[in-house]
């Protein structure tokens, strides 16, 4: 049985590494054979043909959300794009890590669904820089998912626990503060192998930077609400790499090009201000999409800024031809998360785990947050699949009550952070033949360190 569960994600990964399939054809693959995975995990009181019908469409509504974000998110791209957008920009070592870092966090912050990613895969092609190396540098913007698109992961895996979210949120920080400086190394290698030679001054400032963006993300929580956290914190970081990397001649050219920035910023900051706007909501148990979504934020304020523009009408083709493939692909993976956490698969697989390692399940619990995200494409998803698996774990070994919730929190949203879905669409949008397995290769350490952090958690706290 367990073979069976697991057959679907082994698939999955054996085609997407050895690049046999692309991206697309892998999923589907993966779909059919989670077929007889899901038929066999399912409760006996329910069937197949019940099931799936059901579960489907749970999976295209989720599936629509971060779908039109994307969408909007590259038409507000095209619209704040300057008119040389033609022209390659010089790639320095102070340009790349802005946008690969604060900017992308920063966005994802306010947004979330890894449209901060985007943004930075598209600041970096901008500049000349592309294959697994752009979207390796790119997925560095989701270094910050439990506070993305103002935290609704934290407060989903809290909920369901009913444990304070704020504290989910701050014990997932302590992780977080060391996982950001410890990433410098690979920040650096990427850069070299961008063709960047960064100077040991560059590296410390670097270095630096990613120490006070961990210690704000910590440290605010005592001041802060959880939620915006990710935004005042990337928001600094970002004022002081942008100053570094472009320190502006004037202010007026540079107020023109931060304008669409700070107009999406007031926009979706503004809409939260609306407590319980209408939404539609055909799932009860599911997020509604409200009128003040992130995603009708970024329509509005792109195809305003883009009927401003001479050449709105062409940017505005450009962007949705782009979006067609990101989007199909961010549909087939959420659809397959979704089968596998709501057909009882995923947890069932971590049960599974845990029993046949008896007391040495605990080093195995960060692994498995990490694939819930990686597997789920979310933190909303990671939370949903296995927070109950990972609370219980916790309890049996006696573990303060918010270790585990917090812990499968950072290690859920880094999962999300380079998962299938999000590396498989980035390399789709890339356009240039790159595959999610060489972007991998390239993000490994970032996935050890985030293992190593999580179980470092677990022992302290124990």
């Amino acid at each position: 049985m367990v073979l069976v569960q697991s057959l679907p994600l082994l698939a999955l990964l054996a085609l997407l590494g050895s690049g046999r399939a692309g991206p697309v054809p892998a999923c589907l693959i993966a779909l059919l054979l989670a077929l007889p995975a899901v038929a066999v995990s399912l409760p006996p009181a329910v069937s197949l043909p019940e099931f799936l019908p059901a579960e489907t469409l749970r999976g295209v509504w989720l599936a629509l959300q971060p779908m039109a974000i994307v969408a909007g998110g590259l038409l507000f791209h095209a619209a704040a794009a300057p008119a040389a957008q033609a022209e390659t920009r010089e790639a320095t070592p102070a340009r790349v890590f802005a946008a690969a870092v604060p900017l992308g966090c920063f966005l994802e912050s306010v947004t979330g669904f890894a449209i901060g990613a985007v943004f930075a895969l598209g600041a970096l092609r901008a500049m000349g820089i592309g294959g697994a190396v752009a979207v390796a540098l790119s997925l560095q913007a989701l270094i910050l998912v439990p506070w993305g698109g103002l935290g609704p992961g934290t407060l989903l895996g809290a909920t369901l626990l009913g444990l304070p979210p704020h504290e989910v949120a701050r014990m997932a920080g302590f992780p977080t503060v060391l996982w950001l400086p410890l990433l410098a190394p690979m920040i650096w290698a990427l850069q070299a192998r961008a063709g960047l030679v960064v100077p040991p001054r560059e590296k410390a400032m670097q270095a630096l930077m990613l120490a006070v963006l961990g210690g704000l993300v910590l440290g605010l929580h005592w001041v802060l609400p959880f939620e915006v956290i990710g935004v005042v914190a990337s928001g600094i970081v970002l004022l002081w790499a942008l100053w570094r990397a472009d320190p502006p001649r004037a202010a007026g050219p540079a107020l023109r090009a931060a304008f669409p920035y700070l107009l999406l910023t007031t926009a979706l900051l503004g809409a939260r201000l609306w407590q319980d706007p209408p939404a539609l909501r055909p799932f009860a148990d599911l997020p509604g999409f409200a009128v003040t979504h992130v995603a009708l934020v970024l329509w509005a304020v792109a195809l305003g800024l883009l009927l401003a523009r001479a050449d709105g009408g062409a940017r505005l083709r450009g962007a949705l031809a782009r979006a067609g493939r990101p989007m199909l692909v961010m549909l087939l993976y959420v659809l397959l998360g979704r089968w596998l956490a709501g057909g009882g698969v995923a947890a069932a697989l971590a049960a599974a785990l845990a029993d046949s390692a008896g007391g040495a399940a605990l080093p195995l619990m960060p692994p498995m947050g990490f694939l819930a995200g990686f597997v789920t494409g979310s933190n909303v998803g990671a939370q949903a699949a296995l927070v109950a698996v990972q609370a219980a774990l916790g309890q049996a070994f006696a573990l303060p009550p918010l270790l585990a919730p917090g812990m499968h929190n950072f290690m859920g949203a880094a999962g999300a952070g380079m998962s299938i879905a999000v590396t498989a669409m980035l390399c789709a949008l890339a356009a240039d033949g790159t595959r999610p397995v060489q972007v991998w290769r390239l993000v490994w350490p970032s996935m050890a360190l985030a293992s190593a952090l999580g179980l470092g958690l677990l022992w302290w706290g124990a």
